[in-house]
């Protein structure tokens, strides 16, 4: 269809409230798995754009909102992210955070309050065909969420063929769009090691078994494996976070030690053969000194990669917007689960929408959303969803 109608735009009216619901996430935030008054108040403000069906639960505390023209066509989804962070607001705003040591540092108040506006925008347009998906999702920043979501028994009932989201980021001039085919955003995992030997009185060490020298080998070794290189393919990057050893005491010698290490590379197929490096090394040394190991992984990130098809419809509705727009050649090194919607079997992109370089950058204790943005983003998606049903 090459006639599609554009969709209206927000009323003043809707920008105030909308903003007014951002401000008030913005002072209850909800840690990831937590999000369940986020997706009731969502609920209640989605109730008046009338979708035909709304899913919540979804993976978690997720919300999946569904406009159905009832006429084959594309399912065409849009995901924004329910959670807050771990760390206590400093800013000075009217609508601080009320909840000691939880804030909305990251954006994602935001995010949500532009999907809830691209919600008001296709209830009083609805496509002529096909379907959007409005999907609120739970845990983003454990990486947690969009996993959960796409593992979910319900999840065929929204399964997108086109999927669409954006972040904001300060390092981008306010308004511009920033925007590549290609990777997106960085994999990343942790990595928590245990080696676990026997304690012995500090004045005969001997009688134990020290995870002390393996320790001290692993860690240097361990970041080591970093390739050295620039950002690019074949990039990785291992950062210590945290050792510990043995109990405060000075007549125990340790028998146990545990560190956590972030692993991060562009591609997932980089990211196999570090963490393949990396268990080889914890296993060999541990081996070699005697002692018992193990890990686990938390925080697991797969690489988010624009697809070509969805970078182009993306970049349309940059265009149509009025946006002016940079090209990303290089993933952000931060990460991002909006890739498992295309690991999935969605087309799927990712836009950057600059907040400004004046602005204080995302997970500071400074950083609150820039609410002008709102309107901003509503747009992006509104003529994004618009060249996507004259392309499909």
């Amino acid at each position: 269809m090459k006639n599609e109608p554009l969709f209206p735009e927000l009323t003043a009216e809707d920008t105030s409230e909308l903003t007014e619901f951002r401000q008030y996430l913005h002072r209850y935030p909800e840690l990831s798995g937590e999000e369940q008054e986020t997706a009731r108040r969502v609920c209640e403000m989605l109730a008046p754009t009338k979708p035909d069906k709304v899913l919540t639960g979804l993976g978690g505390h997720g919300v999946a909102a569904i406009y159905d023209s009832g006429v084959p066509g594309p399912t065409i989804l849009f995901r924004s992210e329910l959670d807050a962070l771990p760390i206590q607001e400093l800013g000075k705003i009217d609508h601080v955070s009320t909840v000691p040591g939880k804030a909305h540092l990251c954006g994602h108040d935001g995010h949500s309050t532009i999907l809830l506006g691209l919600g008001r925008i296709v209830s009083r347009a609805r496509p002529a065909r096909g379907r959007v998906i409005l999907m609120f999702q739970p845990a983003e920043e454990n990486g947690a969420g969009a996993a959960a979501v796409v593992a979910d028994p319900r999840y065929p009932e929204i399964k997108p063929d086109w999927a669409f989201s954006l972040h904001n980021l300060p390092e981008v001039a306010f308004g511009y769009g920033k925007l590549g085919a290609g990777p997106a955003n960085c994999a990343s995992r942790g990595i928590r090691v245990k080696l676990t030997g026997s304690t012995a009185h500090a004045s005969r060490p001997e009688d134990g078994v020290s995870p002390m020298k393996a320790l001290s080998e692993l860690m240097p070794a361990i970041e080591a494996c970093r390739s050295n290189t620039p950002l690019g393919p074949d990039y990785s990057l291992v950062t210590l976070t945290h050792c510990s050893m043995g109990a405060e005491s000075f007549g125990v010698a340790p028998g146990e030690a545990r560190f956590m290490a972030t692993l991060r590379t562009v591609t997932d197929t980089v990211m196999t053969d570090l963490v393949n490096r990396v268990e080889t090394l914890v296993r060999e040394t541990a081996e070699r000194h005697g002692l018992r190991y193990s890990w686990e992984y938390d925080d697991v990130f797969p690489a988010s990669v624009n697809d070509a098809d969805a970078t182009a419809i993306l970049l349309t509705g940059l265009e149509r917007a009025g946006l002016q727009h940079e090209l990303q050649t290089l993933p952000s090194v931060g990460s991002e689960d909006f890739g498992w919607f295309g690991i999935s079997g969605a087309k799927s992109a990712m836009v950057f929408l600059g907040a400004g370089p004046d602005w204080p950058r995302v997970h500071t204790p400074e950083y609150d959303f820039r609410d002008e943005l709102i309107p901003i983003g509503v747009r992006i998606f509104s003529e994004t969803l618009a060249a996507c049903l004259e392309k499909n």
